[in-house]
């Protein structure tokens, strides 16, 4: 059985090593937040951006496998 580049896109592998790697970066930015000292404006501004990115993200892959 040969891999034809077809059957190797049908297993979506880039997809769903962007949204582990999207997942594994929000665990850090909120390990960041649980561990930071004080909690600026700046560090919150942060955290809802990669939050939201990461809610469209989740959002479009999500609608893209139907």
């Amino acid at each position: 059985m040969s891999l034809t580049m077809e059957r190797f896109l049908q297993w979506k592998i880039l997809p769903r090593f962007c949204m582990l790697t999207f997942c594994i970066v929000y665990i850090r930015v909120i390990e960041f937040a649980i561990t930071a000292p004080i909690l600026s404006t700046q560090h919150a501004a942060v955290i809802a951006t990669v939050t939201g990115a990461l809610t469209g993200a989740f959002a479009t892959w999500l609608n893209h496998e139907k």
